[in-house]
């Protein structure tokens, strides 16, 4: 349901870190809504281009309480465990939309609904609370949907995901360190990332009978943004038959493109897309999935539930070009 006026009014709860940086520059640009409040405790009353250096000139917000009766959908960029305290401790209008990036909500509890397009669309059009999906989890997911829709996830499946240092989150750490990342890959959480239950959920949802492994190793890249996620699994279908089911399954989904050459990373830096690829090698089938962590993993996938929940059009805001040099 659309606001009777002319755009959304737009909150951004814990707006310091990366997620919220992402969000309001694709924001400040979309033509149906208006950033009215970004708060942050550790930032209160400093303009907003003084943590997100590269908005100077773009923007005069400051970081600000919110105002929720001046509020229609509010972004909630807080750490992972925060989002449940904000619910607790809010009391927001019956008409406030609220979209959570964190973790806290992935298994569609408290009335949010788990929020990727390609596998809800109509649900999210309906829906008041929305979790958005992590960013491994939705590259991996796009790899694998279809063939759960088809009921041909009959093996265990073999993942490996690289990303970016922007996934840690803009909090310092050591692997985080110029010093420690530049030069360097490392696997972290092999087989017991976080992401792998919202993961099973979502195939489950499709292909309720799956009850194989699904083995993912994240690598830590030497890059700033994006993942390029690598995974196989046994398949009978021929090539053509995947290329079917695949162009079939995506066809009314503006970001999602199958690639005839095997993509690379830059192609989807900085935009909403997700880039698969699909080879079949004897009886597996290869699949490498691309997104940007911040966008399509992230804030730009926000935004595209923001346009579904408000009856925008999906892509409204979010023809974003990449970096390809």
């Amino acid at each position: 349901m659309k606001p009777t006026d002319n755009k959304i009014r737009v909150a951004i709860e814990g707006a310091a870190g990366y997620t919220a940086g992402e969000l309001l520059r694709i924001l400040l640009f979309h033509p149906l809504a208006e950033v009215k409040y970004v708060h942050s405790d550790s930032h209160a009353g400093k303009p907003f281009y003084t943590v997100h250096k590269d908005l100077l000139g773009e923007t005069e917000l400051v970081f600000s309480e919110i105002n929720f009766d001046d509020t229609d959908v509010v972004f909630l960029c807080k750490g992972h465990g925060q989002s449940v305290k904000f619910m607790q401790q809010t009391n927001l209008p019956d008409r406030v939309k609220v979209i959570d990036l964190s973790t806290d909500f992935r298994d569609e509890s408290e009335g949010f609904v788990y929020g990727l397009p390609e596998l809800q669309r109509e649900k999210i059009k309906t829906a008041r609370f929305i979790s958005n999906p992590g960013c491994f989890a939705t590259s991996i997911e796009l790899a694998l949907l279809p063939l759960a829709a088809a009921g041909l996830l009959t093996a265990e499946v073999h993942i490996t995901s690289i990303t970016g240092s922007t996934g840690a989150g803009q909090s310092p750490s050591e692997t985080t360190h110029f010093s420690w990342r530049n030069n360097n890959v490392s696997v972290y959480k092999p087989f017991r990332h976080q992401h792998l239950k919202e993961i099973g959920m979502c195939i489950n949802k499709l292909q309720q009978s799956f009850d194989k492994a699904v083995n993912l190793v994240p690598v830590r890249g030497n890059f700033t943004r994006g993942i390029l996620t690598s995974c196989y699994t046994a398949c009978n279908s021929s090539q053509a038959e995947i290329d079917t089911l695949y162009s079939e399954f995506y066809k009314n989904h503006p970001f999602t493109v199958i690639s005839p050459e095997n993509p690379d990373l830059k192609q989807v830096v900085n935009t909403n897309k997700c880039i698969l690829y699909l080879e079949r090698f004897e009886d597996k089938l290869y699949i490498i999935s691309l997104i940007d962590n911040l966008v399509k993993g992230a804030s730009g996938q926000a935004v595209q539930n923001m346009n579904l929940v408000f009856g925008f059009p999906e892509d409204a805001g979010l023809h974003l070009k990449s970096t390809g040099f």
